[in-house]
């Protein structure tokens, strides 16, 4: 029977093969971590460029809001108000007049029978 001989040399060759793979494992999960924050940081960069465009959009709208001009169109186009010198014509309806009500459309509501639901669910066709 062969005895195994303990060498101090295997222990240390053993001992350094053990430590290479756990750094190597540490490297591949730090390289995996980096890829990640990449891709975050790419998302993020994105979102950042939208949301300051959006800013840029919105301090633009609150300038011409908030300018004379702007002000005075809100007023005359939305705000139905009038510049001096404006004559203001309500058109009315005739007297005695009655609005001609909008009929509304009836829905018919069309019934398929089971049969044919479950067949448009498997063949997808419709059948005469």
């Amino acid at each position: 029977m062969k005895q195994l001989r303990f060498s101090w040399q295997y222990a240390v060759i053993f001992a350094g093969i053990f430590l290479a793979l756990r750094f190597v494992m540490a490297f591949n999960r730090q390289v995996a971590e980096m890829r990640r924050l990449e891709i975050q940081s790419t998302k993020v960069a994105g979102k950042l460029a939208q949301m300051t465009q959006e800013s840029i959009d919105l301090s633009t709208q609150i300038a011409l809001a908030t300018s004379p001009a702007g002000v005075e169109k809100w007023a005359y186009e939305k705000g139905h108000m009038q510049r001096p010198g404006d004559h203001i014509i309500i058109p009315l309806a005739p007297a005695g007049a009655t609005p001609i009500p909008t009929p509304t459309p009836q829905t018919q509501s069309i019934t398929i029978p089971n049969w044919k639901v479950w067949l448009l669910l498997f063949v997808d066709e419709t059948t005469p």
